[in-house]
């Protein structure tokens, strides 16, 4: 069986999106599983074994030069890639136009089925429109983890139960000592979200990364913006021995989160990926709904404050003295 996904974005999206994959493998080990997605996140998927092909899209790239003939070029090459298969199913979890019209775009077998959501989950960018182009729409219930939504959408369509735990199957990158990375255990802070409702106080970071090098824990600041940088330097100044990173490409960040001996942040994707390999992580929520990501599969992960409630520093700094034991 040949099975194409098509989840394009964003970070955190396509790694809740990993464990649909494991599943499908479980119960058809033959199944050979090819995955649509954005060209930045590509490194990541390739970390899964899972994975037969993985076809980039760039869709954020071509939208600022759509007539360009470099860009009229690079998506006829993109459909050529995606027809080069027959599919036995095309799954859109990611359920808005552009990837259902990306879905019709595929080639089918014979018999083959377009599988997307009948519903939005509370909260998601979800646009009814892309039912057009199913075959079979999943409804799924609208306060539906992140992560069981896909994977019920493939257990409905291919009629099999979830069972255990997600397994979102990624191997590790490459080990190797990059220079900005300690001879010692650190602690990593991902204080930066794009929305900044969804920010921790940067005092808080601050007396949280002081308890923590007084522990003998450098504190390492990653940042991915301008402005998060600037933050970092100021959360910097206050923590001793803390280190603002340089800017880190994906495999680099997802290595940092590796070999890391604590993972504090927020709701965002860099938080996910350390959740996802079971590392030691406290997750905070200061603006978001915890139900709808939080790492809910392993003791190592510790989930913290909600929506419109964000957690207090001491329950931040115990969580995290918890997990360091």
């Amino acid at each position: 069986m040949k099975i194409l996904i098509v989840r394009v974005s964003s970070l955190g999206d396509v790694v809740h999106n990993m464990p649909m994959v494991a599943d499908i493998h479980r119960h058809f080990p033959g199944a050979q599983i090819d995955w649509v997605v954005e060209e930045a996140y590509t490194s990541l998927v390739r970390l899964n074994p899972l994975v037969r092909n993985i076809i980039p899209i760039a869709l954020r790239r071509w939208r600022k030069s759509l007539f360009s003939a470099t860009t009229r070029a690079e998506i006829g090459a993109f459909r050529r890639q995606l027809r080069a298969e027959r599919y036995d199913v095309v799954f859109d979890t990611q359920g808005l136009l552009k990837t259902s019209v990306v879905m019709r775009m595929a080639r089918l077998a014979g018999d083959g089925r377009r599988i997307g959501l009948a519903n939005a989950t509370e909260g998601s960018g979800y646009e009814p429109v892309s039912r057009i182009f199913h075959h079979q729409s999943i409804p799924v219930d609208r306060h539906t983890h992140a992560v069981t939504r896909a994977r019920l959408v493939a257990a409905c369509a291919l009629g099999y139960q979830l069972e255990g735990p997600p397994d979102f199957a990624m191997q590790a990158p490459p080990q190797q000592r990059w220079p900005w990375m300690p001879q010692q255990p650190y602690v990593v802070f991902f204080h930066g979200t794009a929305r900044a409702a969804k920010q921790w106080p940067q005092a808080q970071w601050i007396k949280l990364g002081q308890a923590l090098a007084a522990r003998g824990l450098p504190v390492l600041l990653p940042w991915g913006s301008s402005r998060e940088q600037q933050a970092a330097q100021v959360l910097a100044a206050g923590i001793p021995g803390a280190t603002v990173l340089p800017a880190l490409p994906l495999m680099q960040a997802v290595a940092l989160v590796q070999q890391a001996r604590l993972v504090i942040g927020l709701d965002t994707g860099l938080t996910h990926i350390a959740a996802a390999y079971g590392q030691p992580t406290v997750e905070l929520y200061c603006d978001s709904p915890r139900w709808k990501t939080e790492g809910n599969w392993s003791p190592r992960i510790i989930n913290l404050g909600d929506l419109g409630s964000p957690p207090t520093e001491d329950q931040v700094l115990k969580a995290a003295l918890d997990l360091l034991e």
